[in-house]
């Protein structure tokens, strides 16, 4: 009974409404061509008994002028056989005409199955491609309806990958925002000695300026043809006067 049950439903899962249906169409066709077979079968042996009739008949004529002409010449010996042979002649002709009408009732009933069966054939390719092509727009709509709300199988795939991927993405974000706060903390030395903290980043930026404002110095001082060195400790002077900080300390030149 469990086989009996699983096996059922995994028939169900596997079955596909369309392909059962033209399965049974297909089965109604070659019944309908066994019928017509019959038909045609039946047809052939009434037209075969139709052409015997017509045979005996012949014989039947040809032996009863045979009779009168034998008759006439006062051959009654002959005449009366003639008519003998007529008359077995005409009792497989009666045979033969009950044969052929029982033949002809069945080949009727028989072509009027077949047109029944044609009939519900038609019908039921109507039926058939009315309900596939309904059992599509329903399999459609449903995916369409998966794949919106989700739950689709492969639509869930897709889900979780892209799941995946903002989870591992927020995950490098923390933790490249981490490193960052525990380089600048000083909690982590940088290995590779670029790191600077902001005191010292602060005097090569004053000393980078003091830098540039001495050699505009030198330069103007060459220019107007005075002391370059005189020009050159004004502007030291004067540089660090505009670039140092108020709450940094002064020192002395040496």
């Amino acid at each position: 009974m469990i086989f009996r049950a699983k096996a059922n439903k995994a028939l169900d899962r596997a079955e596909d409404p369309r392909e059962t249906l033209d399965y049974s169409y297909q089965k109604q066709l070659e019944l309908l061509q066994k019928v017509r077979r019959g038909v045609a079968d039946v047809a052939t042996s009434r037209k075969r008994l139709e052409l015997q009739l017509n045979q005996l008949q012949q014989q039947s004529g040809k032996l009863e002028d045979q009779g009168r002409k034998a008759l006439a010449l006062g051959r009654e010996d002959l005449a009366r056989e003639a008519l003998s042979r007529r008359a077995a002649l005409q009792q497989q002709v009666t045979d033969l005409e009950t044969q052929h009408a029982t033949l002809q009732g069945e080949e009727e009933k028989l072509t009027l199955a077949a047109q029944r069966l044609q009939a519900k054939v038609d019908a039921f390719r109507t039926k058939k491609e009315t309900i596939k092509a309904t059992y599509t727009a329903a399999q459609a709509q449903t995916r369409i309806g998966e794949a919106f709300s989700g739950i689709s199988e492969e639509m869930g795939d897709v889900g979780m990958a892209i799941q995946r991927a903002e989870d591992k993405t927020a995950q490098l974000q923390a933790r490249a925002g981490a490193i960052d706060e525990l380089l600048a903390s000083g909690a982590l030395d940088d290995q590779s000695g670029m790191a600077k903290d902001d005191i010292q980043a602060e005097l090569d930026r004053l000393s980078g300026g003091t830098d540039v404002e001495l050699e505009l110095q030198r330069m103007k001082a060459e220019l107007a043809g005075g002391q370059p060195q005189q020009a050159i400790e004004g502007g030291t002077g004067q540089a660090q006067t505009q670039q140092q900080p108020q709450d940094t300390p002064r020192f002395d030149k040496q």
